[in-house]
């Protein structure tokens, strides 16, 4: 079964991107467990806001069928370089996998540029009948909480790191 992976990012102490595959035969599964984290009256998960819960999440995510890479591209100065480096690897990974899908959090800001950028790799990489791609706001799709929750974490340093270890089968500086 071909992988679905989630992607999101973080830009503090230096830009990383988190790219979380899941199976697609384990779709529905992962997506009831992170559903069932969502407390009443949220949207969705997001580790930027303080949550005292935020270590019975990363238990959960420990706990299901996921491979995370993380991409560092913190030595660049400029976050649209690290941006696209980070991309360009993305893509080349996902056609390495056969991935199904990349699914970004939505940013706005630059949506015109991912797809611009995403397009020609996907297209050099010769899988633009295989791989697509969308851009979506966490609360459509709730496994970009993942990506999100091991950005964070990896991010915060030590601590946080050995809560998300698990998943996390691969650290790629672009």
């Amino acid at each position: 079964m071909r992988p679905h992976v989630f992607v999101d990012e973080t830009r503090s102490g230096g830009f990383l991107l988190a790219a979380a595959a899941v199976a697609s035969g384990r779709l529905n599964e992962a997506r009831q467990a992170i559903k069932g984290l969502i407390l009443p009256g949220q949207r969705s998960i997001h580790f930027c806001k303080k949550r005292d819960d935020r270590r019975r999440i990363l238990g959960v995510i420990r706990s299901l069928d996921v491979q995370v890479v993380i991409y560092n591209a913190t030595r660049y100065g400029h976050v649209k370089l690290a941006r696209d480096a980070s991309l360009a690897g993305l893509v080349t990974d996902a056609a390495k996998i056969d991935a199904e899908r990349l699914v970004f959090e939505l940013d706005d800001s630059v949506l015109k540029a991912d797809r611009s950028l995403l397009r020609e790799k996907v297209r050099s990489a010769g899988v633009e009948s295989r791989l697509r791609y969308d851009h979506m706001r966490s609360h459509e799709e709730c496994l970009l909480s993942i990506p999100d929750a091991v950005a964070w974490s990896w991010a915060r340093g030590a601590e946080w790191r050995a809560g998300v270890r698990p998943v996390v089968t691969d650290l790629r500086e672009v």
